[in-house]
C-alpha cells in the first residue's frame, strides 16, 4: 500500500509492482495526465513533480523531482504535487500566471515541467526568502530543457511571478495538510523498524536502521539496493528490465547522518547532494563549485554521494574528487562493517570491492578535514554546462611548503575504465616548483598512463589533449605571474 497525499487529497494505492515510477502512478493509476513523459532518463524535466516531506519546523519542504525515474514506493508518506493541483477554479499559480503572462509557451509539451520547478522555487522563497540571482535561477531550470520558446520568457516569468498574488496555496483545501502528512509520516515510523510491501509480483522493502538492513541483505543478498534511483531506474526506462526485488535505503536512519568529527566528516551514503551542497561549498570550495555543473536539482534532489560511488561509473563526477581528497569507505553488511581507501575500491569496469554475494553496502563516506595549506581544483569537460555527463573531469590536490608542491594528487574520470590516479604525473610534481618543465614532464607520464577509450562524447585522443590540457590549466593557476583577474576569469570558465 502506498499512502501519500496527492494536491492536498489523501491517496491510498494497493498491489503496484516495485518497479512502478511515479510518472507511471499518476498517468496510468491516477489519470493525471498533465506530467508528461519526455526523455525518460531525468533529463529533460518534461515529468517534474514537487514532493513534499515533513520538516522540523512542523511544515512541509518541497523539492523538485523527475517523476519517470522515481519508484512509485518512494512517495509513501508525501505530499505529492503535480501541475493539475496548482489552479484554484480560474485562479492560477503565481508560477502559471506568470508564464502566460510573459507568453513563455509555445508547443507546451515541457511547460508542465517547468511550471512544477518554478513552484518549487516560489515556494521556496515563500518560506525562505532570499534574493533571485542567476545563478539561484540557473538551477532551478537547469533541468527543463525547452526547445521552442527559448529561455528568455521564461527567466522574465521566474523573476515575476512574486508579482501575481498567491491567494489560493496548494493547501488551501486542508489547512491541516502539514500536519497530516507528519502523522502518516509518524505512523509509518511507529509501525516498526521496516515498511514492508510484499506484493505480487515482487518485493519492495523500506528499512529504518542499519540492523533491519543488514538482515535484509543477509536474507536476499541478491536484492537490488535503490536510493536516489537516478541511475538504476535507467534499467526500467532505457533497457526495459524488471526490478521486481528491491530495498529501499532512503529511510534508513544510520545511512542519512552527516556526523563531523575532529578529522573530517562522515557521510551516510543516503544523504543526498542538495543536502551535502552547504558541507561542501564551506570546506571543500572547488568541490561545491562542481555541484553547479552535476546533473540538475531534480537530480540532486534524490541522487546520494553513496550512490555515484557504487554505481562505478567511470564518468561519475565525485569518485575523481574523492581519490584526490584521500577519502575512505565504510562497508557494511551481514558479517560487520570495514573500511577501506575509495582507492582501493574501484576494481575494473562496473565492478567494486563490494561483497556481492555476502550482501555488503556502502555506509558511509570520509572526506576528511582539508589542511589549512591544502587546495582543491576540480574541472568538468562536457558537451554542454548543465546537466550532461563528463567526457573528462580532473580533480587536483596539492599543499605548497616552501614553494615546491607536495602530497601532490592528480586523479582522472573518463580516462579509464575507473576513476583512478595518475601516479606518474604525480611523481613528477611533487617536490618541484610549478615550472614548465615540471608540468611538462607530468604531461608525458600522463600520456604513458592512460589509454582511454573513444566514444561519442570524444575520441581517445581527445581525451589524452583534455586531459593533459587540464594539467597546463593547473600549472597557470599556480603561475605567480599570472594575473589575480586572469585567474577568476579561468576559473569562472573551467567551472
Amino acid at each position: 500500500m502506498i499512502d501519500f497525499y496527492l494536491n492536498g487529497q489523501r491517496q491510498q494505492c494497493a498491489d503496484i509492482p516495485p518497479d512502478t515510477s511515479v510518472l507511471e502512478l499518476l498517468r496510468l493509476q491516477l489519470g493525471k495526465n498533465g506530467t508528461k513523459e519526455g526523455c525518460a532518463s531525468g533529463d529533460c524535466g518534461a515529468c517534474t513533480v514537487s514532493i513534499g516531506q515533513p520538516n522540523d519546523q512542523g511544515g512541509l519542504s518541497y523539492h523538485n523531482a523527475n517523476a519517470c525515474i522515481i519508484p512509485a514506493h518512494q512517495i509513501k508518506d508525501c505530499h505529492l504535487v503535480t501541475v493539475e493541483g496548482l489552479a484554484r477554479g480560474d485562479a492560477l499559480h503565481p508560477a502559471q500566471a506568470a508564464m502566460v503572462d510573459c507568453h513563455a509557451s509555445q508547443c507546451g509539451f515541457c511547460t508542465p515541467g517547468i511550471v512544477m520547478s518554478l513552484f518549487t522555487l516560489h515556494h521556496s522563497q515563500q518560506t525562505q526568502p532570499a534574493p533571485l540571482t542567476q545563478q539561484r535561477l540557473e538551477a532551478a531550470l537547469g533541468g527543463n530543457l525547452c526547445r521552442c520558446t527559448g529561455y528568455r520568457p521564461i527567466r522574465d516569468a521566474a523573476l515575476t511571478m512574486q508579482d501575481h498574488p498567491d491567494t489560493h496555496p496548494i493547501w488551501a483545501d486542508d489547512p491541516d495538510l502539514a500536519s497530516n502528512v507528519q502523522s502518516l509520516y509518524s505512523d509509518a515510523t511507529k509501525k516498526g523498524t521496516s515498511s514492508r510491501i510484499n506484493e505480487s509480483p515482487g518485493r519492495f522493502d523500506s528499512p529504518k536502521d542499519i540492523a533491519t538492513l543488514r538482515e535484509l541483505r543477509r536474507q536476499r543478498p541478491e536484492a537490488r539496493l535503490v536510493a536516489g534511483a537516478t541511475d538504476l531506474w535507467l534499467e526500467v526506462t532505457q533497457q526495459l528490465k524488471p526490478l521486481d526485488d528491491l530495498i529501499d535505503l532512503r529511510r534508513v536512519v544510520e545511512l542519512n547522518i552527516i556526523d563531523e568529527t575532529p578529522e573530517g566528516w562522515w557521510v551516510g551514503a543516503a544523504v543526498t547532494y542538495s543536502r551535502l551542497e552547504p558541507l561542501l561549498a564551506e570546506h571543500f570550495a572547488a568541490f561545491g563549485h562542481l555541484m553547479h555543473r552535476f546533473a540538475s536539482s531534480q537530480i540532486r534532489n534524490r541522487a546520494t554521494l553513496g550512490g555515484n560511488i557504487a554505481n562505478a561509473s567511470p564518468i561519475g563526477d565525485c569518485p575523481p574528487v574523492l581519490l584526490a581528497l584521500d577519502a575512505r569507505l565504510m562497508l557494511d553488511g551481514p558479517n560487520g562493517a570495514r573500511e577501506m581507501p575509495v582507492a582501493d575500491f574501484f576494481l575494473d569496469y562496473r565492478k567494486t570491492a563490494l561483497n556481492a554475494e555476502e550482501g555488503e553496502f556502502i555506509r558511509a563516506i570520509f572526506l576528511p578535514r582539508p589542511e589549512t595549506d591544502q587546495h582543491l581544483k576540480v574541472w568538468k569537460l562536457s558537451k554542454r554546462r548543465e546537466d550532461d555527463i563528463s567526457v573528462v573531469l580532473g580533480a587536483f590536490a596539492w599543499r605548497m611548503e616552501n614553494g615546491v608542491m607536495r602530497d601532490v594528487h592528480l586523479a582522472f574520470g573518463g580516462m579509464a575504465a575507473i576513476p583512478r590516479r595518475a601516479p606518474g604525473a604525480e611523481a613528477a610534481l611533487e617536490g618541484q616548483a610549478p615550472t614548465e618543465a615540471a608540468f611538462g614532464a607530468a604531461r608525458s607520464a600522463l600520456r604513458n598512463e592512460f589509454q582511454p577509450l573513444s566514444d561519442v562524447r570524444g575520441s581517445s585522443e581527445y581525451r589524452l589533449v583534455a586531459a593533459s590540457n587540464l594539467l597546463e590549466r593547473l600549472r597557470l593557476s599556480l603561475d605567480a605571474d599570472f594575473n589575480t583577474n586572469a585567474e577568476v576569469c579561468l576559473d569562472a570558465y573551467a567551472h
